[in-house]
């Protein structure tokens, strides 16, 4: 779920994730000292003090709200670093392994399933079952495959708190003066190629001076959603066994629930198909005829600054991009956003994020009475009312006008009608393995843009790999993969 302008590193070093070293920190006031017990007063009950990882900055408005409801429970924010999801995750087990505690974590995708799978996380299925009407709010309020998305092996392991999926921000700008219009919600490939092609321009030298489109080399957005639009994926699907009681319980007169199981599992790598093939040849193709930059040129700042100096017409983005804008002083009505077109479908492609609760944590009611403030109605107005709507939430109601009357875009409505026209949209593939796919598909996405390989032999390289990978990895894949 990386973006541009507001990065996913910058989303995850919210969560505290971000550059090398292990930090520990108290990052909560301490608590005043109790005043000593009067003769046969009854004792006063000890605060049980929650270890979180995370960022203090971002959850300091949920605080004193849930201390006045929950005086017995406090927080402590620790932040735990490192490169990738990976690393964090050794450092975590590493933690624990010393004795220290840990009571919550965050993951986004990329992590859910390597963090259930290594036994992080602690599996909710029997807390959701048992707060059934307590949390039964929250499942009427969240699109089923953001559930889905955060289970693992037919367990539920985070409830999601926001999510991002890639659709079509635009320049308004320079749409106007190209006497574009704003992009029907079926506008299809061909529509895309128009607009790009018409809006790119050349100076006497041949060197493009403004871009169609432009996009970031990564896994979340990238060229993924051409991949997911014309019908292919990394891998295949396939969906884990169990799940019925979440579906049967709190979908089940929904549609959109129909079809779902215990959760995503990737095995069988499909890089070499003829869809995904198809579409890193579309990314390259506009590259070489000068519609799109090289993808050094790429970066979020990057194209940020491009759609700045109205030099950018198009780029894959999520909310979070609203956010980012907003942020960086774009005017309300100098952007705006589309669906992503459609190929052979429309489905789209998302991440999401939310917090898990350590297996090895001692006090996991108090972890679970957290999280469920967390995700209530209350607490999310609280965390979006401080930071803004910096990416999407997860609650259907939190996206209303007012959300974005002051930033825009005019049509923030896409969002969440990302899942709600298109149930099938799906999350980016996150194996446990996630890491290293992803540094081989940026790879290979790489040495395809540059002309070092077709895409025909990238993608076969990259198959080669994955499958070798797999392989290598069948301790961490799933029980039955």
């Amino acid at each position: 779920m990386q973006n541009q302008g507001f990065n996913r590193r910058q989303f995850l070093q919210m969560a505290g994730v971000g550059s090398a070293a292990v930090m520990l920190a108290a990052c909560v006031p301490a608590q005043p000292a109790a005043a000593p017990a009067m003769e046969g007063a009854a004792p006063a009950k000890e605060v049980v003090v929650l270890r979180v990882q995370g960022d203090p900055a971002n959850e300091t408005p949920l605080l004193e709200p849930f201390r006045q409801v929950h005086p017995g429970i406090d927080l402590e924010f620790i932040a735990v670093t490192g490169i990738d999801h990976e690393e964090i995750a050794s450092k975590i087990l590493s933690m624990i392994a010393a004795g220290e505690q840990i009571d919550f974590g965050y993951s986004a995708t990329e992590a859910l399933q390597l963090y259930a799978g290594q036994g992080l996380a602690y599996a909710l299925d029997e807390l959701i079952q048992r707060d059934e009407a307590e949390v039964s709010e929250y499942f009427a309020d969240v699109h089923p495959s953001l559930i889905e998305a955060m289970m693992y092996e037919g367990s539920v392991y985070e409830l999601p708190f926001d999510f991002n999926a890639a659709n079509m921000y635009y320049n308004t700008q320079l749409f106007a003066e190209a006497g574009v219009d704003h992009p029907a919600d079926n506008w299809s490939k061909d529509d895309f190629l128009e607009v790009a092609r018409k809006i790119a321009k050349k100076d006497e030298s041949g060197q493009t001076t403004v871009f169609g489109y432009a996009w970031t080399n990564r896994l979340w957005g990238s060229w993924m959603p051409w991949i997911f639009v014309n019908g292919g994926n990394l891998f295949t699907e396939e969906k884990a066994p169990g799940g019925e009681w979440l579906w049967s319980t709190f979908y089940a007169d929904d549609a959109a629930a129909a079809g779902r199981g215990g959760g995503y599992r990737w095995v069988t790598p499909t890089a070499n198909s003829p869809a995904v093939v198809e579409a890193l040849d579309l990314v390259v193709t506009l590259t070489s005829e000068g519609t799109a930059p090289a993808i050094e040129m790429g970066g979020g700042q990057t194209l940020q600054g491009f759609f700045a100096d109205n030099k950018l017409a198009m780029t894959p983005a999520g909310g979070f991009w609203a956010g980012g804008l907003a942020n960086a002083g774009f005017p309300n009505g100098s952007f705006d956003v589309q669906l992503f077109p459609s190929w052979k479908n429309q489905r789209h492609q998302f991440g999401t994020g939310g917090q898990w609760i350590a297996a090895q944590s001692q006090h996991k009611e108090e972890a679970w009475t957290y999280s469920k403030f967390r995700i209530s109605q209350e607490g999310m107005k609280l965390w979006y009312g401080a930071n803004g709507i910096i990416t999407t939430p997860s609650r259907r109601s939190m996206l209303v006008a007012e959300a974005f009357a002051e930033t825009g875009p005019a049509h923030w409505q896409v969002f969440y009608d990302t899942l709600d026209k298109h149930p099938d949209t799906a999350p980016i593939p996150a194996p446990p393995i996630s890491n290293p796919m992803t540094t081989l598909f940026t790879s290979y996405t790489g040495r395809a843009m540059t002309g070092e390989l077709s895409p025909q032999q990238a993608m076969d390289e990259l198959q080669k790999e994955l499958e070798d990978l797999v392989a290598r990895s069948q301790d961490i894949m799933y029980p039955q993969g």
